[in-house]
C-alpha cells in the first residue's frame, strides 16, 4: 500500500466520519426535546426500552454513545439495570442503520443533498431549519467520503500480496474477530468499520465469508467506549458496560459455533450479487437475532452480571450516603439529556436552599442556635452546587450538537441558579439576624411574630411552587407565584408600618425594629428571586 493510497483512504474515512457526526449533530438538534421526552418515558416495559434504545441510537448514530449515556443514567440513579438492559438491546439494532444507509450507494444524491443543505442554511433565519440543513450536508459528505474511500482502496485488488493475506488470515474466525475488534476500538465507531468493509468488498477484495467474522469482532469492539467510560463510575455503571459486553460476546459465541453458515446463506439469498447489502444485512441480522434470542433471558443476563460484579456492603453504604449528582461529563455529547440532568441537579440545589430557609426561619421562631448553624451549613452546600452547575453548563454550551433553543434554556437556567443562590444568601442573612437576636436577647412581640409567620409561610409556598414549575412548567403555579410575590410586597409595607406604630407606643423596642425591618427586606428579596424563576419557566418552557 503506497503512501498516496493510505492518505487517500484516511481522507475518505475522515470525510465519512465527519459526515456521520454532522448528520448526527443535526438530528440531535432537531430531535432534542423529543429525545428527552422519549428517555423519560422508557420505564413502561422492557420491550418499550428496546424501542427507545433503537430510536435514540438512530438519532445519535452510535451505540457506544447510547451505552455511555445509559452508564451515566444508572450511575446517577436515574435508571435501573432492568431498564438499562432494554436500552442496550435496542441500541445494538439502531447502530446498524448507518451501515444499511451506506450500503445503498446513494453517492449520486450527495451533491444534491449538500447543495440543498447549504442553500437552506443560507436563506433561512429559522434555527430549526438551519439545524435540519446539517442533516442534509452531513448525509452528502458521508456518501462522498464513502465513495472516496472505495476509490482509494480500489488498487488493492491488483495487489496479490494483500489479496492473499486477506484470504489466508481473514478466513480464520479468530483472526477475523480480532481484526474487527481492533478496527472498531481504533475508529470508535462500528459504523465506520462496516463502511470500510463495504468499501473493500465493493472492490472485490473482501469476500463475505471473511467479512462475517470481522462483523462479529466489530460488535464486541463497539463495547470498548462504554467500558472505558465506566471506569470512573460506580459499580452500577460498570454493570451496564458489562451487560453490553456480555450481550455481544454471547451472541458472537453462538453465531460462530452454530449460525455463521446460516447467516451467510440468508444474506446471500436476500441480495445476490450485492455484497455491500449482504454485509449491512449480516450486521443487522446478527443484532436483531441476538435481541430476539436473549430478550427472554434478560433476567438471567442480569444475574450473570451481578455474579461477576456482586453488590458489596460498601456499595450499599455509599448509596445510602450518596449526595447524588447528575452532572456526568459523558452526557455532554447529547445536550438534550445533559440539560435535563442539569435541571435535576438544579432541583437538588433548590432543595438545599429550601433547607437553608426553613432552618433560618426555625432559628428566628425558636431562638435556636443549632438551627443557625444548620442554615449556614446548607448555604455552603448551595454554593458548591452553584459552582458545579455553572461549570457544567459552560461546557454544555460549547457543544457543537447543541441547538439554539437549548442555548436559550441554558441562559435562563444560569439566571435561575443565580436566583436560588441569592435566595440561600438571604436565608443565611435571616439566620444571622436570629443569632444576633439570641446573643442580644432581643424579644419580638406576639403581633409581629404572628405577622412574620404568615410571610414565612408565603415565602416557603412561593419558593416550592417555583421549583415545581421548573419540573412541570405548570402555568397555574407560575400565576400563583406572581400573586404570592405581590402579597409579600404588600405585607412588607403593612408589617413595617404596624411595627413602627408599636415602637412609637413603646409596645415594641427599637432593637426589635431593626431586626424586623431586616427580616422583611430579606424575605421580600427572596420573593423577588422566586418570581424570577417562575417567569423564566414561563418565557422559555424550560421544563417542557
Amino acid at each position: 500500500m503506497s503512501i498516496e493510497m493510505l492518505l487517500s483512504a484516511i481522507a475518505g474515512l475522515a470525510l465519512f466520519l465527519y459526515g456521520m457526526n454532522l448528520m448526527a449533530a443535526g438530528l440531535q438538534k432537531v430531535a432534542g426535546d423529543k429525545l428527552k421526552g422519549i428517555i423519560q418515558k422508557l420505564t413502561r416495559t422492557k420491550f418499550m426500552a428496546v424501542i427507545v434504545g433503537m430510536f435514540v441510537t438512530m438519532i445519535i448514530q452510535s451505540s457506544s454513545a447510547t451505552s455511555v449515556m445509559v452508564v451515566s443514567f444508572v450511575n446517577a440513579g436515574l435508571m435501573s439495570l432492568q431498564q438499562a438492559i432494554g436500552i442496550i438491546f435496542g441500541a445494538n439494532i439502531g447502530t446498524t442503520i448507518t451501515g444499511q444507509l451506506v450500503s445503498l450507494n446513494l453517492t449520486q444524491l450527495a451533491p444534491i443533498a449538500i447543495a440543498s443543505g447549504i442553500i437552506m442554511k443560507s436563506v433561512t433565519k429559522k434555527m430549526s431549519l438551519k439545524d435540519a440543513s446539517d442533516i442534509l450536508i452531513g448525509f452528502g459528505i458521508l456518501f462522498i467520503g464513502m465513495n472516496y474511500l472505495k476509490d482509494s482502496l480500489s488498487p488493492l485488488k491488483e495487489s496479490p500480496v494483500f489479496v492473499d493475506w486477506i484470504l489466508k488470515y481473514g478466513s480464520n474466525p479468530l483472526i477475523g474477530l480480532a481484526i474487527g475488534l481492533i478496527m472498531t476500538f481504533v475508529l470508535q465507531s462500528s459504523s465506520a468499520t462496516i463502511g470500510v468493509l463495504i468499501a473493500l468488498a465493493a472492490n472485490g477484495i473482501l469476500p463475505l465469508s471473511t467479512a462475517i467474522y470481522i462483523i462479529f469482532g466489530d460488535n464486541i469492539g463497539t463495547c470498548t467506549t462504554a467500558l472505558i467510560s465506566s471506569l470512573g463510575t460506580s459499580r452500577k455503571g460498570k454493570r451496564v458496560a458489562l451487560i453490553h459486553l456480555s450481550f455481544n460476546i454471547i451472541g458472537t459465541i453462538y453465531f460462530m459455533l452454530f449460525l455463521t453458515s446460516t447467516l451467510t446463506a440468508v444474506v446471500e439469498h436476500a441480495t445476490p450479487n450485492d455484497i455491500a447489502r449482504q454485509i449491512a444485512n449480516a450486521h443487522s441480522l446478527f443484532n436483531i437475532v441476538n435481541v430476539i434470542v436473549l430478550f427472554p433471558f434478560s433476567t438471567l443476563l442480569l444475574k450473570l452480571v451481578y455474579w461477576i460484579l456482586p453488590i458489596t456492603p460498601e456499595e450499599n453504604a455509599m448509596d445510602a450516603q450518596k449526595n447524588s449528582t447528575y452532572l456526568d461529563p459523558y452526557l455532554l455529547q447529547t445536550p438534550a439529556i445533559a440539560l435535563n440532568n442539569a435541571l435535576y441537579e438544579f432541583i437538588l440545589m433548590s432543595s438545599e436552599a429550601e433547607k437553608t430557609i426553613t432552618s433560618a426561619i426555625q432559628a428566628i421562631q425558636l431562638k435556636d442556635s443549632a438551627a443557625v448553624k444548620e442554615a449556614i451549613r446548607h448555604e455552603k452546600r448551595v454554593n458548591k452546587y452553584e459552582k458545579q452547575l455553572i461549570e457544567y453548563l459552560v461546557e454544555l454550551s460549547k457543544q457543537e450538537t447543541i441547538s439554539s433553543t437549548e442555548l436559550q434554556r441554558i441562559d435562563y437556567l444560569f439566571n435561575s441558579i443565580h436566583d436560588v443562590e441569592r435566595i440561600s444568601d438571604h436565608a443565611e442573612n435571616i439566620a444571622e439576624y436570629a443569632r444576633e437576636a439570641i446573643e442580644q436577647n432581643i424579644v419580638l412581640d406576639d403581633t409581629v411574630i404572628s405577622e412574620l409567620n404568615h410571610v414565612y409561610e408565603l415565602v416557603l409556598t412561593g419558593f416550592r411552587l417555583a421549583i415545581d414549575a421548573m419540573s412541570t412548567g405548570n402555568i397555574e403555579d407560575i400565576n400563583r407565584i406572581i400573586d404570592i410575590e405581590r402579597q409579600i410586597d404588600t405585607l412588607k409595607l403593612d408589617i413595617r408600618r404596624n411595627h413602627v406604630l408599636r415602637m412609637n407606643k413603646d409596645i415594641a423596642t427599637p432593637e426589635s425594629g431593626v431586626i424586623v425591618m431586616d427580616l422583611l427586606s430579606n424575605l421580600e428579596r427572596i420573593s423577588d428571586h422566586f418570581r424570577n424563576i417562575g417567569e423564566a419557566v414561563d418565557k422559555t418552557g424550560i421544563a417542557s
